[in-house]
């Protein structure tokens, strides 16, 4: 058996399905691809990963990132999220700072924002590489 990780799908669980449309859609910019039978949308680009996002009425959502978006240029992304009404967390904690909104790891830059159903999003830049990896 081979998995595609592809064509995988990510869950995210919404309290209010139209208003976390407006931020998936307008916010963030993602790409609609419609509806599920049972109310989710569905974002995402042709033949890619795709974003489901399912109503749930217990208001219940993980405590850490349930998604991160990979970037080329993170100061430029924070920016141009953040003109758009997106707000950046920032940690200062022995094992993560942010500088700027940004944390700096030995691999990745990182930073944090929460979507409007309190789900903890990231984008994040690479540092390495795959090539980088020892396997």
């Amino acid at each position: 058996m081979t998995l595609i990780l592809n064509k995988a799908t990510t869950i995210l669980p919404v309290d209010d399905a139209q208003r976390a449309h407006r931020f998936y859609a307008d916010t963030l910019g993602l790409p609609h691809r419609g509806v599920t039978g049972d109310g989710s949308d569905l974002f995402g680009s042709d033949g890619g990963p795709l974003l489901q996002l399912m109503p749930v009425g217990d208001g219940k959502h993980s405590e850490h990132t349930t998604l991160s978006f990979e970037v080329s240029e993170i100061e430029r992304t924070v920016q141009e999220m953040e003109a758009k009404g997106v707000q950046f967390q920032d940690y200062d904690l022995p094992e993560l700072k942010t500088d700027n909104h940004i944390c700096t790891t030995d691999s990745e830059r990182c930073a944090w924002f929460l979507d409007t159903e309190h789900n903890i999003l990231c984008v994040h830049e690479n540092i390495t590489t795959a090539a980088d990896y020892q396997l």
